[in-house]
Parts: C-alpha cells; structure tokens; sequence
C-alpha cells in the first residue's frame, strides 16, 4: 500500500534530519491519523530504531526494545545486554550507533511506555540534557495518541521534558481536499459524502472503494459484518478506554444531536461529575470537542456544548450502534434501505455545515484576508446561524448552508438577514452575508451576498 499525503510533514521531518543539530520532536495527534506509518514510512533507508509501546510492565518493554535495536543496528549483542532500566538500555544503545549520519529513536504510544515505567521522561530529559542535545547525533520522536498526555507529560510546563522540544507536529485528519484525492474520479457530491463519513482519517477513506457508489460502500464497507469498519469503534476505544459502557452511552447521545450538558446527563443517565470526566477524556483523545457560540465576548462556561469531532464516530454511533441487532437480522442491504437511507441526506445536511466551517480560513486565504480571525458557529434560545467568522479587520461573516440543489438564492438569503439582528454584534463591525449550497441553477446574484457551492469550495487551496 503506497503512503498517501504529509508531504509537508515529511519534508520537515527530513529536513530536520539532515541538519547539523540533534532534534527532540513530539509527534502526536488522535489514534488512526496516521503518525505511525508517517514516521515509518519518513525513517525507510535511514538508520534509525522504531518502537512501538504497549501496556506491559516496565521490564519487559526494555526487553523487548533492546531486541528491536539489535535488529535495527545489526548488534545482536544488544538483546542479550542486561540493563538496570530504561536510563541504561536507552544510553547504551545510542551509543552502539557509530554510523556518520543521525541515528532516529522513534518511540511510539509513548504514553504506554511511561505507563509502564513512569520515570521514562526524567530518564529522557537526563540523557537528552547531558549527551544528546549537545552531540549532534540524535533525532528523539515520541509519538502518542492521547491527546491529553502528550499536551501534559511530554509539552505541559510540569514535564520534565518542557522546553526540551526543538519542534513538534500536531497531525490532524486529512481536509477535504486531500481527503478527494483517494477517490480522484468521484464527483464533488461523493466527495463531500464520503469525508461527511470517513473524515479525513487515511484508513477509512482506503477502505472505500472507488468502483463503488457512496451507498454500496456503506453497505459493503461499513454494514457488512466481515467489512473492516463494521466493528471499527469499538476496537478503536479498546484501544484506550477500559470500561466501554459509559462512553458508548454518551457517544450514541452526542450522534443523536444532544450536545449540551444537562441533556447528556439526563439522556445517559450519567451524573454531573462522572459525566465531566467521560466527556474530558473522549476530548483528550481527540474525538471529541467543546463548542461555544462565537462572538467576539469571551464564551461563557455555561454556554459549552460538546460535539462528536469525529465524522465516522458520529455516523457509526447514529446509525449502527443503536441498530445492531435490527440490522443483522435485516442484513446490509435492507438494513441500509430501512434505517440509514430516509435520514441519510439529512445526515449529509448536518454534516455540510461542518465542512462549510472548515472552509471559511481557505476562503479566506483566496480573498487576500490578512487580519486574523475566528471561525465557528452561534447559536442561542432564539437562533441558530451555521458559520461565523470574527475577523480583526472589523468585519464578521454570517453564513446560512442547504445541502440542496436550489433555483433561487433569495429565500436563503433572507432567512439569513432575519437571523442577523439576532446575532450580539457589540463591536458594531460590518455583517459580510454568505450563503452555502450543494448547487444552484440560477445566476442570478444578490448584492452584498456571497454564494458558495459544492463546487467552489473543492476548488479552493489547502493552508500552506
């Protein structure tokens, strides 16, 4: 299988090799985004030492990671080594490597390795500060998954490992745009409906198969029991979660649209204080995200909401998870005629106003807008306006999105402008007003309003 995308990431992470300095990089980002086989595919024909964590004790990772260097290095000496802990396995095999060029030290689910010995980042910091940083010699990655950790253990000001860092690569999902590429001869339509799916996560989009149409992939990728994707969230949360059953209580709550904290409690069944914790940890590993109305105030606490960050989470726990028994009893094809069919273009509608959010900053980067700004959505008990962004420059847009085909623009446009008094412009800056479609037939335009298809917003530019 041939590595997809991260060229600017490769070329960084290439870069930084071939420099004169040792390099202390984190490499972090949610599970399944593709750290892993970016940092292996970056390391081929380089000499270098990749291992992967678990959860084990201590002892037998240190085992199992001076094996892997023996391998690597060709020293096979160094799997029969004895070693007192990760401070002397580690310093040891540094120093076995006596090749002209960097040796790489990947480290990866970094947060089970310190799991396992939890003395790992002083040992780190002690040899990065007394032999590596200085020699010239060194590229340290540690990746990890969980979002939290990294951000705590390994970038926080309380980590032994603070300030050592010589950069660092957050790794987000694909955009929509990348995401296109692995279906190159879909229309913009199935595009758009397979990152409202898939996301912009590698192995999702590789298990939709370009030979088929957006239907038959999710009968034959996602509902067929022997399909990869069938079972794929839960492994995925097995992987970090111990007990499942509150979390796919406030998962299945989230894809249903509830999103506030009073009805997530009340829909679960989860108290205030057990519900903050669950909701903490599914945003510290990435799948989820708080949300406030976007203004330019300070957002208040009581006005958080949560939403499922993660497109294929978000349809799996709205359309399989609540139905599992009803559809292997339906089977794939009946069970997506009754079920997921009659709600999905609504799905898609939902999931349409995410990507137009997405695609405000290259919209912006299109129009020259230099000033910086805030994208988002607002909403409070009277309204709902589906993109805002808060620019520096004195203007803020407003954007109402339709995943229709639509004939005419005028009676969007003015549900839009009934929506704009309501918004909490104190600033008093100018409203720039845009609409959103799937498509429209009519070239006929309003003034003062910009309209944006489908079309439009795949022919727009990735962020530098």
């Amino acid at each position: 299988m041939n590595f997809r995308g991260r060229h600017r990431e490769i070329a960084a992470l290439d870069a930084m090799w071939r420099g004169p300095d040792s390099v202390f990089l984190p490499v972090y980002g949610r599970r399944r985004v593709g750290k892993s086989e970016m940092t292996v595919h970056f390391m081929e024909k380089k000499p270098g030492i990749y291992f992967v964590g678990k959860r084990a004790p201590g002892e037998t990772q240190i085992t199992e990671f001076l094996e892997t260097a023996a391998r690597a290095l060709n020293e096979p000496l160094l799997a029969q080594a004895r070693v007192s802990g990760w401070r002397e396995a580690l310093d040891l095999v540094v120093k076995r490597h006596t090749g002209k060029q960097k040796l790489i030290l990947a480290l990866d689910e970094f947060q089970w390795m310190a799991e396992g010995a939890t003395e790992l980042p002083s040992v780190i910091q002690e040899l990065w500060d007394r032999h590596w940083a200085k020699s010239g010699r060194v590229m340290l990655i540690l990746c990890g998954s969980y979002l939290g950790f990294m951000e705590r253990e390994v970038l926080g000001k309380k980590s032994p490992l603070f300030g050592r860092r010589t950069g660092q690569i957050l790794l987000r999902p694909f955009n929509h745009l990348e995401a296109a590429e692995f279906h190159p001869r879909w229309s913009v339509i199935d595009h758009a409906k397979a990152y409202a799916i898939c996301g912009g996560i590698p192995m999702y989009l590789l298990a939709f198969d370009e030979k088929l149409s957006i239907e038959q992939n999710i009968i034959a990728r996602v509902l067929d029991e022997i399909s990869v994707l069938f079972r794929e969230p839960e492994f995925l949360l097995r992987e970090e979660l111990r007990d499942l059953m509150p979390y796919h209580a406030v998962l299945m709550a989230l894809a249903q649209g509830k999103t506030a904290p009073a009805q997530l409690s009340s829909t679960t069944g989860i108290d205030v204080r057990g519900l903050n914790y669950h909701l903490s940890t599914l945003v510290d590993l990435g799948y989820i995200q708080r949300r406030y109305p976007l203004t330019e105030d300070k957002p208040g606490v009581r006005t958080v909401r949560y939403v499922l960050d993660d497109p294929f989470l978000r349809f799996w726990f709205r359309f399989l998870f609540p139905h599992q028994s009803t559809l292997r009893l339906l089977g794939p094809k009946q069970g997506f005629t009754e079920i997921i069919k009659p709600e999905l273009d609504a799905y898609f509608g939902r999931c349409f106003e995410r990507l137009c959010r997405e695609c405000l900053p290259m919209i912006y980067q299109a129009e020259g807008v230099r000033a910086a700004f805030e994208c988002g959505e607002y909403w409070d008990k009277s309204t709902q306006i589906d993109v805002v962004g808060v620019r520096q420059d004195g203007w803020t847009d407003l954007g109402e999105c339709k995943w229709k085909d639509i004939t005419s623009i005028k009676p969007l446009a003015d549900e839009l402008e009934a929506k704009i008094p309501l918004y909490p412009n104190k600033r008093n800056a100018t409203i720039s007003r845009r609409l959103f479609v799937r498509s429209i037939k009519s070239s006929t335009k309003l003034p003062g309003v910009r309209v944006h298809t489908l079309k439009d917003l795949y022919a727009l530019k990735s962020p530098p």
